[in-house]
This record gives structure tokens, sequence and C-alpha cells, in this order.
């Protein structure tokens, strides 16, 4: 495997394998090993996750980084959160990208999976009229109850909204 270099902005968010890290400086990391990470504007926070698809993005952004169990849990969510999705849109493409994601997330290519769901958050903010302010570090909190939570707790508090 190749290292991956990532510059960090001061007060920029990553998740790595489960941990929310924050980071205080700039910094430059290297990433030697496989991991499975996201950060900065790919992070959605609980809270975010109120629209159909947005439930659909952070489901599979929980099955991509939670503990084995969370992710097992990610992904029937996000494989039920699909189905009822497809029942109620008439957008083809939406559904096509959504296949697309849940195939992906099912063969472990959960990453790809987020990126294709976060254009049928982009095709959704559209169809609402919503400013598509999604998928925004700034947007987690630290003092906030469920952004604090692990991430299955998070999970229930998404599926409660």
């Amino acid at each position: 495997m190749s290292n991956l270099v990532l510059e960090l902005r001061q007060g920029d968010m990553m998740v790595l394998n489960g941990a929310a890290i924050r980071f205080r400086t700039r910094t430059r990391i290297e990433l030697t090993a496989h991991a499975r990470f996201l950060f900065g504007r790919q992070i959605m926070a609980p809270n975010e996750a109120d629209t159909p698809a947005r439930r659909i993005y952070f489901a599979l952004q929980t099955a991509y980084i939670g503990d084995e169990q969370e992710r097992r849990e990610g992904l029937a969510d996000a494989a039920a959160l699909i189905e009822d999705f497809k029942a109620a849109t008439t957008s083809a493409s939406a559904v096509a990208l959504l296949d697309s994601a849940l195939a992906c997330a099912r063969a472990d290519k959960c990453y790809h999976a987020l990126r294709l769901a976060r254009r049928v958050v982009r095709h959704e903010d559209a169809v609402l009229g919503r400013k598509p302010e999604s998928l925004r570090a700034e947007s987690v909190k630290p003092d906030s109850l469920a952004a604090n939570l692990p991430l299955g707790e998070q999970r229930k508090h998404v599926a409660r909204a």
C-alpha cells in the first residue's frame, strides 16, 4: 500500500478507525497502513441527518467507520433506508446511485458508497430547495451530547429523529 499524506487545519475533525480526532494546530499526517477514516466535510454529525438521503449517508458513514457491530448495524440501517427512499422517489438517477452505493457498501467499499450517497444528498438538497450546507466538519461540536456518544449511540439518536 502506498502512503497517504493529509494536511489538516487547526480545528479540523477526523474520524480514524472510529475515534474522533480534532486537530488543535495545523498538521500534516501520513497514513502508512490501511485505515478507515473520514475528515473535514466528509463527516456528518448526527444532528445533520435530518432528511432521508442524509440518514442514508449517516448509516453508511457508521458502516464505514464504526466497530464491527456498528458496521453491521449501519449497513442494515442503510439497506432499509435505501429501500424506503427508492419506494418514495421518482428519480431514476437517485435509485441507480443508491443501488450502486449499497452494492459498494456490501462489498466493503464504504468510502466509495459514501461518495455516491453524497451525490444523492446534493440531489435531494436541490429538489428540496435546501442550501447545500451538508457534511461540514464545523458543525460537529465537541460539546454536543450526540457528537460525544459512541457511533452506535449516535446511530440510535439519528433513528429517533
